[in-house]
C-alpha cells in the first residue's frame, strides 16, 4: 500500500520535507524578503513565446529526478561536497515531481515561496555555505514581452564567504545561463 502511494505521488508527508533542526515554523517567514544589502547577485532574464503555464510546469518540476535543467553533474558534485562538510546533500530529492509547497525540501534547497498563479518560486539554500543563498524564479510581463527572471543572491559571511562567491562565479555563467535557457526550452 505504501509503495502504491509513492508510485502515485500520493504521499502526505515524509522525512524528506522535515525542516532542519535549526528552523522553527516562524523562521521561514523572515527569509521571504531576500536581502540586498551586502549581497552578491546574479540576475538573468530571458524572454519566451511559450505559454506561461508551460514555463510554470517546468519550474514546478525542478530538482529531484528531473534535475536542474543544466549542469546536473555540477549540482551533484556540489551535493557531494555539501555532504562531505556535514550538509544535507542532494539525497533528499522531492516530495512530488510536479507539485511544490512552501516549507518543503527540494534537494539541498528549502522552498520559501511557491506561488504558481503569480509564477514565483523562491528557494533558500540549506547546504553548508560561508553565507546564505537564495534562488528565485519569477515570470514577469514587461510591455508586450513575457520574461523569466532567475536571481541568485548570496550574502557572504566574512572573507571566506567573499572568496567562495568569486570561486563559483565562473560556473554561474554557464550553469545559470543554461538553466534559464533550458527551463524555457524543455518539453516534457
Amino acid at each position: 500500500m505504501a509503495f502504491q502511494r509513492i508510485e502515485q505521488n500520493n504521499v502526505v508527508s515524509s522525512w524528506k520535507d522535515a525542516l532542519a533542526s535549526s528552523f522553527d515554523e516562524n523562521t521561514l517567514r523572515t527569509y521571504i524578503n531576500v536581502p540586498t544589502n551586502g549581497c552578491f547577485v546574479d540576475d538573468r532574464t530571458s524572454g519566451f513565446t511559450r505559454t506561461q503555464d508551460e514555463i510554470k510546469e517546468n519550474l514546478w518540476a525542478i530538482g529531484g529526478e528531473r534535475g536542474w535543467y543544466y549542469g546536473n553533474i555540477l549540482w551533484k558534485l556540489r551535493g557531494y561536497m555539501d555532504k562531505l562538510f556535514g550538509g544535507v546533500g542532494l539525497r533528499r530529492g522531492r516530495r512530488s515531481p510536479t507539485d511544490i509547497v512552501a516549507g518543503e525540501a527540494i534537494d539541498f534547497w528549502r522552498v520559501l515561496l511557491a506561488d504558481k498563479e503569480e509564477g514565483r518560486l523562491l528557494l533558500y539554500a540549506e547546504m553548508k555555505l560561508p553565507g546564505e543563498a537564495w534562488l528565485e524564479f519569477k515570470i514577469e510581463n514587461q510591455g508586450d514581452e513575457t520574461l523569466l527572471r532567475q536571481t541568485a543572491t548570496f550574502r557572504p559571511k566574512g572573507l571566506l564567504g567573499r572568496m567562495y562567491w568569486y570561486s563559483v562565479l565562473p560556473f554561474h555563467f554557464f550553469v545559470f545561463e543554461g538553466m534559464l535557457r533550458n527551463i524555457i526550452k524543455f518539453r516534457a
